[in-house]
């Protein structure tokens, strides 16, 4: 029997068909996640026991390390490849390496994750900052810092440098400039107002290079974009700049004296966000010199900035999330994602987040949930340890490899 030039083309039509929808159907569907980017990984600290956690998102692996002591602070260097790890009650900071280094379009793996060599046993090791390769520690116990680059990371026995600029034991905080100087704050003996009192510029040996050209009180909080620094105070946010020049910016009206005591930096946009559980989350525009709302509210139980520094998120008490775009302060998303946690709980939820996903620790579950910020009914629970305290990112939000 022949075919007819008709049929054969229809039935090569019907196979085409069918091979293009069988195509399609090998693609990952709208409704499922994107995977998280290879190089992220995320460090988990314990309430209880020494046990660090390493997870890589991407597969889902779960990798133990044993820490010097429970609970450590954590917080991410700049470069993104090491975390840093104080222990105020026990005097001490140490520093996990990932082995996660950027070279601007790619990551190198360097090794297996451990910890790195370089250590610190101020007293009472608080405040923590990082610019560049350089790591700083704003030390309560003595007032000084210590200081640690990351090429002397992995010098065996090696300690961080200590500058002491004749500080008075205090809570304080600091910011390094890009001209190598520092901005520190001092507490002023003579004030009958709650400290600190102020801040100045010294250089890498200690010596001021500029005084405090305003005195404020209950310092708390700060950032840096390299040129100018910002420092929640009583009644507004401190703005110092690298070249010794003091501003206030008030608080806005009606507001009174409160303090933002939590300052971030939104790198990519270029802005600084306050926050204080007792009113909300606020631009502080050092360009405008004034103090707006993103979110108004009492209920905020973590204040983060993504990774890429584009989006603000807030974690209320009942359990929602809110995502904000930080270019135009406008609510692009909201859902709830956990359960209320009971006000009386000592450890609460905490909030990191990437492009792609929120990730919350929650210490009652011993999990930390990866929340697809595209769904947020999309959830992987990653089960870590009886009692997950303290949460950061480390690695880069790239898929690239040399």
């Amino acid at each position: 029997m022949k075919i007819s030039f008709y049929q054969l083309a229809l039935l090569l039509g019907v196979v085409a068909l069918l091979t293009s929808c069988q195509k399609e159907g090998d693609d990952p569907s709208p409704s499922q996640p994107a995977a998280e980017y290879q190089h992220v990984r995320l460090l988990v600290a314990h309430g209880t026991s020494n046990q660090l956690t390493q997870i890589t998102p991407a597969n889902g692996t779960v990798t133990a390390f044993e820490a010097q002591y429970p609970n450590a602070a954590l917080y991410t260097t700049a470069s993104g490849r090491f975390a840093a790890l104080l222990y105020g009650s026990q005097n001490f900071v140490q520093y996990f390496d990932s082995g996660l280094e950027y070279h601007g379009d790619h990551v190198d793996v360097k090794g297996t994750p451990k910890f790195a060599a370089i250590t610190s046993d101020r007293p009472k090791p608080t405040h923590f900052k990082t610019r560049g390769t350089e790591s700083l520690v704003f030390n309560d116990g003595d007032g000084t810092l210590s200081i640690g680059n990351e090429a002397d990371f992995h010098m065996a026995g090696a300690k961080m440098k200590v500058i002491n600029a004749g500080l008075t034991a205090h809570h304080g905080a600091m910011a390094k400039f890009d001209n190598g100087t520092y901005a520190v704050t001092f507490v002023d003996a003579a004030s009958k107002l709650s400290g600190p009192h102020g801040v100045k510029i010294i250089d890498a040996t200690g010596k001021e290079v500029s005084a405090s050209k305003l005195p404020v009180s209950r310092l708390h909080g700060n950032a840096t974009d390299g040129t100018n620094a910002v420092f929640g105070v009583a009644g507004g946010a401190l703005v110092v700049t690298q070249s010794g020049g003091q501003r206030l910016i008030p608080n806005p009206e009606g507001f009174g004296d409160i303090r933002l005591g939590t300052v971030l930096e939104a790198a990519a946009v270029k802005k600084f966000i306050g926050f204080v559980a007792t009113k909300g989350a606020y631009f502080i525009d050092i360009v405008g010199n004034k103090i707006t709302p993103i979110y108004e509210g009492t209920d905020i139980m973590q204040c983060k900035v993504d990774r890429a520094g584009k989006n603000l998120l807030l974690l209320l008490t009942n359990g929602t999330l809110k995502i904000y775009d930080l270019s135009t302060g406008s609510l692009k998303k909201e859902g709830s994602v956990i359960g209320a946690p009971p006000s009386a709980d000592t450890f609460k939820p905490v909030l990191e987040a990437t492009e792609k996903y929120a990730y919350i620790a929650l210490p009652a579950l011993g999990e930390v949930h990866q929340i697809n910020l595209a769904d947020f009914a999309q959830i992987k629970k990653h089960k870590v340890s009886a009692q997950p305290t303290r949460l950061v990112i480390l690695g880069h939000e790239t898929d690239d490899s040399h």
